[in-house]
């Protein structure tokens, strides 16, 4: 009985891809604070698969925009200031803090962001801003690492890349063997997957701007993790969303930083290229 039941959500699923009505991104400006203009809609880049990358701002409500464009009613701004008071916390067995290397984080971070995954050289595989935090505190700090979304992973996360909040997003696939975990994630990301068979592309490509359920399906573009999602009630690591989507296919979700994810981290930020850092933003 339950494989029916899950059998006919899928179908209903489906029918509601192919069947809503079209519902176009609202045409509005980002500019946070009255001072800062966000890229929230710039021109891909070549070999992308859309004319035009929108950001997921575009597809909330009004309310929800509004409250990304002040950084006081922002409540993922909790999440930054936060992982300020992490960055100066001295922690591990060489009395360090972030800040004992790196100083002022409004220098030494700003564009650090928007660069992320890079190829890492020790390791041989890309490495995101989580990765990095750790392996900064295993080395420099002689701290534990983080767990996956534990302790102060996603506030320091959210507070570096803060620092980068409107630059735009560019990474470069010419370091390593970046263009081969593009080449995976991109695998990934066309891939359909769990009882429902659907794939990334299934809603972000072929049916963004459509409403299904309560939802607008937007591009899935990622220059907003980590992200304050309302109906959570918090900030949201990258690799929480990408599980909670293969999750909701119905399929087996791979561990965080595994190879799989982080080949999809590649290519999504890949695709979000011009767009500009919106960290945190907030989405429903």
């Amino acid at each position: 009985m339950q494989v029916k039941s899950v059998g006919v959500y899928g179908l209903v699923f489906g029918l509601a891809l192919g069947g809503f009505a079209v519902a176009d991104p609202v045409d509005d400006v980002l500019v946070i604070d009255e001072e800062l203009q966000i890229t929230t809609r710039t021109n891909s880049v070549e070999g992308h698969p859309l004319p035009e990358v929108i950001s997921g701002w575009h597809y909330r409500s009004d309310e929800t925009r509004a409250l990304e464009a002040d950084s006081f009613d922002n409540p993922g701004m909790l999440g930054v200031e936060d992982g300020e008071s992490i960055w100066h916390k001295v922690e591990g067995t060489k009395g360090n803090s972030c800040a004992s290397c790196h100083n002022d984080a409004a220098v030494s971070m700003k564009g650090v962001g928007a660069r992320y995954p890079k190829w890492d050289e020790k390791s041989q595989r890309p490495i995101n801003i989580e990765g990095q935090i750790n392996a900064c505190r295993v080395e420099n700090m002689d701290a534990e690492p983080y767990p996956f979304d534990k302790g102060g992973q996603k506030p320091l996360t959210a507070y570096i890349k803060h620092q980068s909040l409107g630059m735009p997003v560019e990474i470069d696939l010419s370091e390593g063997d970046m263009q081969q975990w593009w080449d995976d994630g991109k695998e990934t990301y066309y891939k359909r997957t769990g009882q429902l068979n659907l794939s990334c592309a299934g809603c972000h490509e072929q049916n963004n701007g459509k409403n299904i359920r309560a939802d607008h399906l937007s591009q899935g573009n990622v220059n907003g993790f980590p992200t304050y999602r309302l109906k959570q009630n918090k900030l949201i690591s990258l690799h929480n969303r990408f599980r909670g989507c293969i999750r909701d296919t119905r399929a087996e979700f791979p561990p965080a930083f595994s190879d799989v994810l982080m080949g999809l981290e590649v290519y999504t930020t890949w695709r979000s290229t011009g767009l500009s850092v919106e960290t945190p933003a907030v989405r429903q």
